[in-house]
């Protein structure tokens, strides 16, 4: 028979007369469990419950007035720490419960239904079968792994000296540069110190042994080079609580409060991803498309079924004849370039004197699962491009086309040199690729075991790829900066995601068409059709070297996206005579998107155009800052006259709507 639970307090002293008592409550200690029996997950529930923290909680403190004695201070702390801990993982353990229902519900018919292996569909990147090609080649490389054993022994014997020295006292240059570690905990205590250091020396160690292996496909060997680098980045010390240091820190110093609060950011996320996790890298509520990011003014002057047009006011009284139209991606939304003012590029166009245009693409959803290039080449850019020589009167234009919508209008150049089309004068490409032989990781998820994985999901989904895959995706490339510092930061130091506009807008996803995503992945990564003669659009076989118009390229040195050496290769493919290729310092989106006002990071300059980029970076010019006012003199000198500036409300196209429209605020 089970015995009454004991009095907590019945052992405690007296109060002393007058002496103050707390505004609220003091939480009960939690009640022994019956013997041969475990408390029930309600139980657990409300004990936790019962020690919900608070922002305005009264801390028990050790004053002179005798408030508490230390002791019970103590104890009181260590209470509360033990049912924070409790209700964390009451928290944590029901989201989980929650998802795995979830994910069991929605694998079975999905994996079934489509047809697909379900082994395979559990290794749909075939990681499996890539290490252990990986692995037999080291085997039959024994000199190899007796070398990389010496060199790991080697590697940790420098480690013991260093922390030896360090231990008697020694000063000792810390030669940790991760920002991973860049907490004074993890140099501070020992024990940290060498678990940091032995972490990386073992996972440079692995991604160095890996990448040394001989005799395998150099695709399957990339392949495992990415893997592995996923695997040593995901077993990181920081990334679990009992090894960061900081995050021990912040629970202590809060009494679990942190770690309660980032349980419950782990379970708001899974159930924000149906059953997935997905890691918010921004406070989303902060933004509004159109009323503080996406705010530059303008209208929409077209819209169908593809695009809407918009038009943006002008910023100077005169602006030059041949207005400039701008293809983004359709994997994004176009308001990379119009996050705010400071950094907007589409106001810093106006204000140097273009009638700037915006194909603000579609957010498409099952009906347009049928869309493919040809749909993009003439309900996209012959039909985006007509409408802007109708609204200005002009007969000529010049365009823009951002990464995948480089790529698109590239194509479309090629069809208009092979049909004795003239109506675009220039154009210039931000990070757009259109020769893939070196296009870096996204390599890595195009072979055909991927590829069906994909079709299988975007068959599931109606047609579509979902925006949450290519996020995952692009996410995977950048795991440390886009995954494992939110992981940290969200669920081990228990933080709410900063109000970041660019993280808002990279999580502001879009889905895509099958027909045209499938065949952007096997013709133009796969096969490499483009740059090799063979791809088809618009009825016809594109011929890039017949091109012959002025051509601008702008890539960036650490894209990992279009990486700089296959925007190069793609500025080659042309037939043109007037072409400029500009190097930008960062990546992807810093690299294209940094405005002269910011005097941030470096740009190349080199008028030739020899055969590597090698050769190119050997006699290219630095320079300090944007790239922005070296593309707007060459723009400058290829748009005409000056004109009375436009103003979108009275041209022949009459407006629909204020910029930004209403395609952009379509959610995915």
């Amino acid at each position: 028979m089970a015995k009454s639970p004991t009095n907590p307090n019945a052992s405690r002293p007296a109060r002393k007369a007058g002496r103050p008592t707390s505004a609220k409550p003091r939480t009960p200690r939690p009640k022994k469990a019956v013997e041969g029996h475990h408390p029930s997950e309600d139980a657990m529930r409300a004990q936790a419950e019962s020690a919900r923290p608070s922002e305005d909680r009264e801390k028990p403190t050790a004053t002179t007035g005798g408030l508490f004695s230390q002791a019970e201070a103590q104890r009181a702390a260590l209470e509360t720490l033990s049912l924070n801990i409790a209700r964390a993982a009451v928290t944590a353990q029901t989201a989980m419960a929650e998802a795995v229902i979830t994910q069991a519900g929605q694998f079975a018919p999905s994996a079934f239904q489509s047809g697909q292996n379900p082994a395979a569909a559990a290794d749909p990147f075939e990681v499996g079968k890539t290490m252990t090609e990986v692995m037999t080649g080291l085997a039959a490389q024994p000199e190899r792994l007796f070398a990389a054993q010496a060199d790991l022994f080697s590697r940790y014997m420098d480690l013991w000296g260093f922390a030896s020295r360090r231990a008697s006292g020694e000063t000792v240059a810390d030669p940790v540069k991760d920002k991973r570690f860049r907490d004074p905990a993890w140099s501070e205590n020992p024990v940290f110190d060498i678990m940091r250091q032995s972490y990386l020396t073992t996972a440079d160690w692995m991604n160095g042994l890996v990448s040394g292996v001989e005799g395998v496909d150099p695709r399957v060997k990339r392949k495992a080079e990415f893997f592995t680098k996923l695997l040593t980045d995901a077993f990181s010390p920081a990334n679990f609580l009992a090894s960061n240091p900081a995050a021990l820190k912040a629970m202590a110093e809060s009494n679990g409060e942190s770690l309660v609060r980032g349980m419950q950011n782990f379970a708001a996320d899974i159930e924000a991803g149906g059953g997935k996790l997905k890691i918010r890298q921004a406070d989303y509520g902060k933004f509004s498309v159109g009323e503080n990011v996406a705010t530059a003014p303008g209208q929409v002057v077209w819209r169908d079924e593809v695009f809407e047009l918009l038009q943006y006011d002008a910023a100077t009284e005169r602006q030059r004849a041949l207005p400039l139209l701008i293809f983004p991606p359709w994997i994004n939304k176009f308001y990379i370039m119009d996050l705010q003012p400071a950094n907007s590029l589409i106001r810093w166009l106006s204000a140097q004197g273009f009638t700037v245009f915006v194909c603000s693409w579609v957010n498409p959803d099952v009906d347009k699962a049928a869309f493919g290039f040809d749909d993009y080449l003439e309900k996209g850019i012959y039909r985006a491009t007509q409408k802007v020589m109708e609204q200005t009167g002009e007969k000529k234009l010049n365009t823009v086309g951002y990464c995948i919508g480089g790529t698109l209008l590239g194509a479309a150049l090629g069809h208009m040199a092979q049909t004795g089309d003239d109506r675009i004068n220039s154009t210039t490409f931000f990070a757009a690729q259109h020769d893939f032989r070196e296009a870096g990781d996204l390599m890595l998820f195009t072979d055909e075991h991927w590829l069906a994985d994909i079709e299988a999901k975007m068959d599931a989904a109606g047609g579509v790829l979902p925006g949450a895959v290519m996020a995952d995706t692009f996410n995977a490339l950048r795991a440390n900066d886009l995954v494992w510092s939110f992981f940290v930061s969200n669920y081990l130091m228990g933080k709410s995601p900063a109000a970041f506009d660019l993280l808002f807008w990279n999580a502001d996803q879009t889905r895509m068409p099958k027909a045209l995503h499938m065949s952007y992945l096997r013709e133009l990564y796969g096969k490499n059709l483009l740059a090799e003669g063979g791809f088809e659009i618009g009825g016809l076989t594109v011929d890039l070297s017949k091109v012959k118009i002025p051509l601008y390229f702008q890539a960036s040195k650490e894209d990992h996206i279009a990486p700089m050496n296959s925007v190069y290769r793609s500025s080659r493919l042309v037939g043109s005579d007037d072409v400029t290729f500009t190097l930008a310092g960062s990546g992807h989106i810093a690299g294209v998107i940094n405005p002269p006002s910011a005097n941030k990071y470096q740009h190349w300059i080199n008028p030739d155009l020899p055969e590597t980029l090698d050769k190119w970076r050997k006699d290219a010019e630095e320079h300090p800052g944007s790239w922005w006012n070296h593309w707007a003199d060459w723009l400058h000198a290829r748009s005409g006259d000056w004109v009375p500036a436009r103003d979108p409300n009275t041209g022949p196209l009459k407006p629909i709507e204020p910029a930004p429209g209403s395609y952009v605020k379509v959610k995915s």
